[in-house]
């Protein structure tokens, strides 16, 4: 099981089933992307492996990032499918970290052979169990139609599954329709909400992983 509460304090993050995909759901700005890094990052320092599906960062930049969050990061438990499409990157930057890299976040079969050689290479280098983040489904959602991301996100939730990882997404709220959030949220075992608190700050509440939804409450 995983334990997530010591990024967001609620019961039903204690117990997390290996291969579990939840869902982070809020609009733009909401800090759904720190969130998702917060929780690879809690699991890096518990020498846990860690894949990230970027469409917005280089790999060299996702490295940095994670290098500043976990200070002795050992880069080989790390893995990088940098999906932005464009050539060239700074090697040095990547160190010894997993990287691939794909045409287009609309690429989603290069996407999935990209995860398939990061967990593979993070299994090679020892790490048995793990966490993913992909960041974000909008902006797939952008390159092509929500059947074929709610598809590849049920074919990558099985693949965390073997591999005994678990698996967060984002997706900004305001982006979409609601029966293209309805379409996608089917495909995840949770949800993490995320939303703009009146009082200033941020709210969550956590959906589908134990039991009934939880209150909103503070991160």
């Amino acid at each position: 099981m995983y334990d997530l509460t010591s990024v967001l304090e609620f019961d039903a993050l204690s117990e997390v089933r290996p291969g579990s995909s939840i869902l982070i759901s809020g609009p733009a700005m909401s800090g759904k992307e720190r969130l998702a890094y917060d929780i690879l990052a809690d699991g890096l320092r518990k020498d846990d492996g860690a894949v990230v599906v970027t469409t917005g960062d280089g790999a060299g930049s996702v490295v940095e990032e994670f290098r500043s969050l976990v200070p002795d990061l050992d880069d080989s438990q790390l893995g990088v499918i940098d999906c932005r499409g464009e050539g060239g990157t700074d090697e040095a930057a990547i160190g010894n970290a997993h990287a691939h890299h794909v045409s287009s976040p609309g690429d989603l079969t290069g996407i999935g052979i990209g995860i398939t050689k990061a967990l593979e290479g993070l299994h090679n280098a020892g790490n048995e169990q793990g966490r993913l983040a992909l960041v974000s489904l909008s902006t797939m959602l952008t390159y092509t139609d929500k059947k074929t991301v709610f598809k590849f996100c049920h074919v990558l939730s099985s693949r965390l599954d073997s591999a005994g990882y678990i698996g967060v997404f984002t997706i900004d709220s305001g982006a979409h329709d609601d029966q293209t959030l309805q379409v996608i949220k089917q495909a995840f075992d949770g949800m993490i909400d995320v939303r703009d608190a009146e009082g200033g700050g941020r709210e969550a509440r956590v959906l589908g992983l134990a039991g009934e939804p939880t209150d909103w409450q503070d991160i």
